[in-house]
């Protein structure tokens, strides 16, 4: 039996690689993108006109639950990724997080109990554990606010946790770390750095340097998904979706400068830092327990990852989409 699934925040980064990643896997898509005036889908405008056919597309907004409910009529599975992600956003319109992250997550849990829906994932963040306590980092880590961003996921996943205690909700907390690749937003560390290269910058504007991150190639993200998903044994369950493995923000950009511009160097920007508290020092995430209950592992390497997100940055209008020369936060 085809399943129907919706994908909440499907004009984004990670959204309109998991549509795609379903469609090809046989699944009826339909899209929850943000409502515009200028009847903007997002990412999934960019798809070829052939996989765009085959998707249901509805034009909403997280935050009203009347319109999410009216989403899920019919949907077997949700995948729910709407949210407001950049961290030094959240610093100044922490509101609008609660609205987006919080009461947007609880639309869509209310939703689904009222309309029996057959799985419910919700996306969590690698920012909810905070800076390591203890490495890898597993799905029992304590959590920690460092940011307003942060703290609503935690939220949300809270209120995740309790529809499934409470109502028997078949219900599964999925939580990537780093994800990078083709189509992602400039307010994230590998986009900034290859536009900025590719530009002809010269001097590459940073943060700071020292962090680890855990990078997951946003294919292999999508597909740990969609393998959660199939398995009922995920169901209450809390899922990391990592690769185990960490590089410094600081060798990233080297590696980059020495692919693309050797001739490149590195400077600090105080505007991209973040306030000591709030900077999470070092992620590096425990992929045992997706392994053991999906069987899930990644399927390219770290190296494969950036090489064939450079080569989309290179393609002929996709760099022109970018805003190099200023602050994306």
């Amino acid at each position: 039996m085809i399943k129907k699934v919706l994908v909440t925040g499907a004009d984004g980064f990670i959204g309109s690689h998991l549509v795609e990643a379903l469609l090809d896997d046989g699944y009826k898509v339909k899209a929850f993108v943000y409502y515009n005036s200028f009847n903007s889908w997002g990412w999934l405008d960019t798809l070829p006109k052939e996989k765009l056919k085959q998707i249901e597309v509805f034009s909403g907004d997280i935050r009203d639950p009347n319109g999410v409910r009216e989403a899920m009529k019919g949907i077997d599975i949700v995948f729910h990724l709407a949210a407001l992600i950049a961290i030094p956003f959240s610093y100044h319109s922490p509101d609008s997080y609660v609205d987006t992250n919080i009461k947007g997550t609880l639309n869509v849990l209310q939703a689904a109990r009222d309309l029996g829906t057959e799985r419910i994932l919700v996306t969590s963040t690698s920012e909810v554990y905070g800076t390591a306590q203890y490495v890898p980092i597993d799905e029992l880590h304590p959590y920690q606010g460092q940011s307003p961003y942060s703290a609503t996921k935690i939220g949300a996943d809270r209120l995740a946790e309790s529809f499934y205690r409470s109502f028997n909700m078949p219900i599964t907390i999925v939580r990537p770390f780093n994800t990078f690749g083709p189509r992602q937003s400039a307010r994230a560390v590998i986009p900034t750095i290859i536009t900025q290269l590719l530009s002809g910058e010269t001097e590459i504007k940073l943060g700071s340097l020292t962090p680890t991150r855990d990078f997951n190639f946003v294919k292999d993200t999508v597909q740990g998904f969609i393998e959660i998903a199939k398995c009922d044994n995920t169901i209450g369950e809390e899922i990391n979706i990592a690769t185990q493995d960490e590089i410094s923000i600081g060798r990233l950009a080297e590696e980059l400068i020495k692919q693309i511009n050797p001739e490149a160097k590195i400077i600090c920007d105080d505007q991209r830092l973040r306030p000591d508290k709030s900077e999470v020092n070092r992620l590096l995430g425990s992929n045992e327990k997706i392994k053991r209950l999906t069987g899930w592992s990644p399927s390219h390497t770290f190296e494969e990852g950036i090489k064939e997100t450079v080569e989309w940055f290179k393609e002929e209008g996709n760099l022109q989409r970018y805003k190099s020369d200023i602050y994306n936060i």
